[in-house]
């Protein structure tokens, strides 16, 4: 009989294999060896990361399953004991788990032995506070449940909307104007390269010989530093040496980048000036005719996007080059127009941010008040 393939992730939890890893799972042949779990057992993942520096455990809330003999599964004798699965999400046990692990020959998970991992503290209390302080949190999910849809809808709504604000593949007017252009005519259609500068970024190598903790040093922007949801790009974490120029490329405030390799043809405006490497294509110079917000949300249309998708090349890794990103189709109305689409996306953006910061605010606020109700088990004396 099938049963299905479960993995316990430090960001989702316990999950279905096919959903986190979005592919098929093998046969039932090979899962001879794995663990039945059942709903409400908890499973121990010793697989470390920066997110989860000993290892997640989560409950299992989804379905009975199998897991893979690596992580370790375990029961409490007690019915009612989400309070533990609260407990397990914050850092408090993790001194416990460093004292019992022993290196391992891999680095990337937590050597420790079953028999140890039992023998953990668990703080104890009534029966009735635990279940106060779980039905708490649980309030604080809900919370962070209904904000998060609530983020979901506006950005639906916001894709929704350029979709009706820019021309369809293949058209040159939108299904949708504002009154004050209703009638104003066919929007004009010229390649990207007509209108701005194309160039690609350089990466001096090695790099390390030219990273410098100088805070006169240039600004050296990596796809790292960008914050994937945001619109601007504000700062860098490192800086290299003036010996860098004639490697790299120079980018400006009002410049606008986009990665081409891996999530690639997403771009970003420059708040600040800074060096790019060779991951980055930055258009610069942009044509008067041409407002720098209206090509920013043209860019991220899903017409620009598919363009990307389909032209981008190679095999397992897609990316574009700077010739792809010369040949984009731009179509835009009179100046006064586009700026009115811009302002009005812009608009949507600041919702959408401040809501982002909304969910964010109250996932941290649950993280903070976790800690502190929870005791911290098994840590060394000073």
């Amino acid at each position: 009989m099938f049963r299905t393939s479960l993995t316990n992730s430090a960001e989702y939890g316990v999950v279905d294999q096919r959903d986190y890893f979005d592919k098929d799972i093998a046969t039932q042949g090979n899962l001879e060896s794995y663990y039945v779990v059942e709903k409400g057992d908890y499973v121990y993942n010793p697989r470390i990361s920066a997110t989860a520096p000993v290892g997640p455990i989560s409950k299992n809330n989804i379905a009975t399953g199998v897991m893979s003999p690596l992580y370790t599964v375990f029961r409490f004798s007690i019915e009612s004991n989400d309070f533990y699965a609260y407990y397990f999400k914050t850092s408090v046990w993790h001194n416990y788990m460093r004292q019992a692990s022993s290196t391992g020959a891999r680095h990337d998970r937590m050597a420790i032995a079953n028999s140890d991992f039992m023998l953990m503290p668990l703080p104890a209390s009534t029966s009735e506070e635990h279940r106060k302080i779980a039905d708490f949190l649980a309030s604080i999910d809900e919370k962070i449940s209904v904000e998060t849809k609530k983020l979901a809808t506006l950005k639906t709504y916001k894709n929704g909307l350029m979709q009706q604000l820019f021309p369809l593949t293949g058209e040159l007017l939108p299904n949708l104007r504002f009154p004050d252009f209703i009638g104003a005519g066919r929007w004009s259609e010229r390649r990207l390269d007509d209108l701005a500068k194309i160039v690609r970024g350089g990466s001096p190598r090695p790099i390390d010989d030219y990273i410098t903790s100088d805070a006169n040093g240039l600004n050296w922007l990596k796809i790292g530093d960008i914050d994937k949801e945001s619109k601007f790009v504000t700062s860098t974490q490192e800086k290299v040496i003036p010996a860098a120029l004639t490697k790299t490329r120079v980018v400006k405030p009002g410049d606008l980048i986009l990665s081409n390799s891996m999530s690639f043809g997403r771009p970003y405006i420059l708040e600040i000036e800074t060096c790019i490497h060779d991951g980055w294509i930055a258009v610069s110079e942009i044509d008067d005719s041409i407002d720098r917000d209206f090509l920013y949300y043209l860019i991220m249309t899903a017409a620009s996007q598919k363009y990307f998708s389909n032209n981008a090349a190679g095999g397992g890794v897609q990316n574009l080059n700077s010739e792809i990103i010369k040949l984009l189709p731009v179509l835009y109305p009179q100046k006064n127009e586009q700026k009115k689409i811009a302002t009005c996306l812009a608009s949507i953006d600041e919702i959408i941010a401040a809501q982002t910061k909304k969910v964010e605010n109250i996932k941290n606020h649950k993280i903070g008040l976790m800690q502190r109700l929870f005791p911290q088990i098994g840590k060394a004396d000073a």
